[in-house]
């Protein structure tokens, strides 16, 4: 594949901006993006941030609605280096878990999984129920990851920005990818 391409998921669960930053970091790569954004991430923007979708949407390389089950991303005969949900709602969560493709976003993870791509999924959520931990291990047992955004408190991050980032640098590792955003533990004592 000559082209390097990411899809990118943004569902309701609280933390759009890893989205949004998701979004530049991998423009600063030169990775093509395509973007799907929940109508529940909708609301979610409304509350936690100045964006709106026309500006979110011009940060990714081709967007597609929610409801958009014939878009690029809905066939595996589409090549890209994997997925990406930032963050992940519980209820999407649910749904990639149970193989349910009602939106195109839990589709998209779907095909994600069944031709064996990198799926990483930013679950929002605490406490965790039993259920969402059912959820995470059936994802896990069908080779996705799960990677809540946690912040690395030894990087000693000086600001929310820094802490979005190296998470997300930490995300992006994944695909084998360095965004030179992670205070990586010890690698510079040898």
């Amino acid at each position: 594949m000559s082209t390097r391409r990411i899809a990118v998921g943004i569902s309701g669960a609280s933390g759009f901006v890893y989205g949004v930053r998701l979004l530049e970091m991998l423009r600063e790569l030169d990775i093509e993006t395509h973007l799907t954004v929940s109508r529940s991430a909708l609301l979610t923007m409304s509350h936690e941030t100045e964006h709106k979708l026309a500006d979110v949407s011009a940060l990714a390389s081709v967007t597609y609605r929610a409801d958009d089950m014939a878009a690029a991303i809905s066939s595996g005969s589409f090549r890209t280096l994997g997925m990406i949900v930032a963050p992940c709602s519980m209820k999407t969560l649910a749904e990639i878990a149970s193989g349910l493709s009602s939106t195109l976003l839990s589709r998209a993870a779907d095909v994600t999984l069944k031709e064996r791509r990198p799926l990483v999924l930013l679950a929002r959520e605490t406490p965790y129920t039993l259920a969402h931990l059912r959820n995470m291990t059936a994802v896990t047992e069908m080779g996705g990851i799960v990677a809540p955004p946690v912040p690395a408190f030894y990087a000693r991050p000086a600001s929310l920005d820094a802490m979005i980032d190296h998470t997300l640098g930490r995300v992006l590792d994944l695909f084998g990818l360095d965004c030179g955003a992670v205070t990586r533990w010890k690698e510079h004592e040898a």
